[in-house]
């Protein structure tokens, strides 16, 4: 699997930060069409001390955020420089469904595609793979703002 952009480059376009960094590496991207980015799932994470205990699983929200942060890699690439001082939220979260629990020494496939950008909102489709198999799928919108806006 080749390496497009390492956790490096990730940190360059991203803001995030551990512990909420959830994009180990992107394995592919084709503009104006779709990225694919990869989550290795460690026990080392801090949410799995209390979700659950005995039976540790990635919350549902986590793996929907990784998804948004992929398609956040994806807008702020293809934006370049017109985004750089932006930072990228949430607009609405659609059409999610849990399919199957993704647990410790998992590794999470996250496929992102674009929809369409329409009035500086960006439209995304999302699925999360564990060994070829769906975990989670959801439409996720984004837009950019001012990061002193609040």
């Amino acid at each position: 699997m080749e390496t497009v952009f390492d956790i490096n480059e990730i940190m360059n376009i991203l803001p995030h930060r551990y512990p909420f960094l959830l994009v180990d590496r992107i394995v592919e991207h084709v503009p104006e069409e779709r990225i694919v980015g990869i989550k290795n799932v460690s026990i080392n994470e801090p949410f799995f001390q209390g979700h659950f205990p005995g039976h540790p699983i990635m919350p549902g929200v986590l793996i929907v955020e990784a998804m948004a942060q992929v398609g956040g890699i994806f807008a702020y690439v293809a934006l370049g420089d017109e985004v750089r001082d932006k930072i990228c939220y949430f607009a609405a979260i659609d059409n999610v469904k849990f399919r199957k629990p993704v647990m410790p020494g998992d590794q999470l496939r996250i496929e992102v595609s674009i929809n369409g950008r329409k009035r500086g909102i960006w439209s995304f489709s999302g699925k999360a793979y564990v060994n070829g198999k769906v975990t989670t799928e959801a439409d996720l919108k984004a837009t950019f703002a001012d990061r002193n806006r609040l």
